[in-house]
């Protein structure tokens, strides 16, 4: 019996510039938080059986890998080699399609559970590439490097992203007080909405490698950004952060009428009135999670305002682990 998780994450600054079809060009940086939300993936050895058996949102049952209807179980198993007489089971602490990188998430605690079940360990790096490529590669679903990295690493992480796709990983360099206040200052909001995020970042990708002057011009100002987000954090200014949030995603709208709706710009402006400096939809956009910075004197109106609204707030901390087994028995 072998148990992994992975966090999902909170990006803060440079989301969008980790496709491939924008590093490759112009290099990447994205700056991203894991929180204490996770995938499990439960792995168990069947002792007399050889079939393989997945459960996720339904389950499936099957002679052999190539016969998964689920992508990435079937690419993860392919590509590791593993044939069959397992059970796996995933389970997560949020609903996917939310914008918090529930797929990569997924792959990398599922690549870890497969190789624990090897006996193979893997580094960080080494996992998170994995994961990339089984999830764009193999896959095929348009995906940066983003996702997979800070399910493995976790902490408020930098990428550096090469044009090579070679990622450098540091940890934001923030103090105890800061990153306490940090935590506090930022108040996750669930809209209901689940969206694919397909759609929108396939565009991205076609935009960005035709050269759409505006969703290039869209990703290098985001980059921008996203420096000034970690030098404002790292200098301890977070309100600068709350106001770069709001510049983030009016750059960030730039790029598709996709990435909000007239009831996201409409809670969005009520949180602003109602104190918050900034903020965002998480992930592609479209729906999923809304995230604001708000000030301690504001908060009370902040949540009061979107409850209002019907929008149900998640509590959160950080997550500093990144991908883990659990239990291997």
């Amino acid at each position: 019996m072998i148990t992994t998780r992975a966090p999902l994450r909170i990006p803060l600054g440079g989301g969008g510039t980790d496709l491939s079809s924008y590093y490759e060009r112009h290099g990447g940086f994205v700056l991203s938080a894991g929180i204490d939300k996770y995938v499990y993936i439960q792995l168990n050895t069947l002792k007399v059986e050889d079939f393989i058996r997945v459960k996720y949102s339904r389950t499936e049952k099957v002679e052999e890998p190539g016969q998964i209807e689920h992508p990435l179980l079937r690419e993860a198993l392919k590509y590791t080699g593993i044939q069959g007489g397992l059970e796996i089971s995933a389970m997560a602490d949020v609903p996917g399609r939310t914008g918090m990188g529930s797929s990569g998430s997924f792959t990398v605690a599922l690549l870890a559970a497969l190789r624990a079940h090897q006996r193979r360990e893997l580094s960080r790096r080494e996992l998170a590439e994995e994961a990339h490529r089984v999830e764009t590669q193999l896959a095929g679903q348009p995906a940066g490097k983003h996702d997979h990295y800070l399910a493995a690493y976790g902490g408020l992480s930098c990428l550096e992203i090469a044009p090579d796709g070679r990622v450098e990983v540091s940890a934001l360099q923030l103090s105890n007080h800061t990153l306490e206040e940090l935590r506090n200052s930022m108040v996750l909001f669930f809209t209901g909405i689940q969206r694919e995020s397909f759609d929108i970042l396939s565009q991205q990708q076609q935009d960005t490698q035709r050269g759409d002057a505006q969703v290039v011009e869209s990703l290098h100002e985001v980059k921008r950004i996203g420096y000034q987000v970690k030098a404002a954090l790292e200098e301890g200014q977070l309100d600068r952060f709350g106001l770069l949030l709001n510049e983030h995603w009016q750059m960030k709208k730039r790029r598709s009428a996709m990435m909000s709706n007239p009831r996201i710009d409409a809670w969005y402006e009520q949180g602003r009135r109602a104190g918050a400096l900034g903020g965002k939809i998480l992930g592609a956009g479209g729906g999923g999670f809304l995230m604001f910075y708000c000030p301690s004197q504001h908060r009370l109106a902040l949540r009061q305002h979107m409850a209002d609204e019907g929008l149900r707030e998640m509590n959160f901390q950080f997550d500093l682990e990144g991908a883990k087994v659990l239990m291997n028995i």
